[in-house]
């Protein structure tokens, strides 16, 4: 069973449960997206909300405090090279998956095998032969958390930030809204729906399950590099 019918049993029994129809009907709907439409935002703190100028400091400071790594750059068309620099640091090799967003950067200049398509979900005994690195973009990234917000598509697989050791995301500065609030009205703003999946990633995978010792790399990626790219 694939996991689309699984997930529609699932919601056909609850729906059973609550003596509803089966199938979605269309005045559900249309009153799931009037109450999207008109719902007021939530309490915030009463704090000073930074110039946009100020938002890249924030999100720098908050990023580092959640482990993340940095690297500012002047343009889009120098990611490559900022992470070909990034891999070289690590010992790791010059080679990725990356979203269609991203693929027609000149990665091969920068001596990058990039691979536009998902990273393989087969777990293979030699580590080397599996995609140990996903470079992705940002839908935004969120000043106050230090976090990325990136939403599924089928340009832009979540699998690509989840399923590597190290992910790489190219955050356009002008992309850094001041909380998750003013995020998710962006969303709201530019696509209006939400899509089937949103993830917000707060640096790398971490777990204190075991004895409240921290692990990084738990359940997904033990790196996050951000590159911020100043202009387009």
């Amino acid at each position: 069973m694939d996991t689309s019918t699984a997930r529609r049993n699932i919601l056909a029994r609850i729906r059973a449960a609550q003596r509803r129809p089966e199938a979605v009907m269309e005045n559900e709907r249309a009153s799931v997206a009037d109450y999207l439409a008109r719902h007021p935002a939530g309490p915030r703190p009463l704090e000073t909300r930074p110039h946009q100028d100020g938002l890249v400091p924030e999100f720098s400071e908050q990023a580092l405090r959640m482990a993340s790594t940095l690297e500012t750059i002047p343009a889009r068309a120098d990611v490559p090279q900022a992470v070909a620099r990034y891999l070289g640091s690590l010992g790791l090799p010059l080679r990725c998956v990356v979203w269609d967003t991203v693929a027609a950067l000149d990665w091969q200049a920068a001596g990058i095998e990039a691979a536009n398509r998902p990273p393989a979900r087969d777990v293979e005994i030699d580590r080397t032969a599996r995609d140990l690195v996903g470079v992705t973009g940002c839908f935004c990234a969120i000043a106050e958390t230090g976090s990325l917000m990136l939403l599924s598509g089928p340009e832009t697989p979540a699998s690509t930030a989840l399923l590597p050791e190290t992910h790489i995301a190219i955050v356009p500065v002008t992309r850094i809204v001041q909380d998750l609030e003013a995020a998710f009205a962006l969303m709201r703003s530019e696509r209006g729906q939400l899509p089937r999946a949103t993830n917000i990633i707060s640096g790398p995978s971490r777990t204190a399950d075991i004895e409240q010792n921290l692990v990084l790399g738990a359940h997904g990626p033990y790196r996050v590099h951000v590159i911020l790219v100043q202009a387009a």
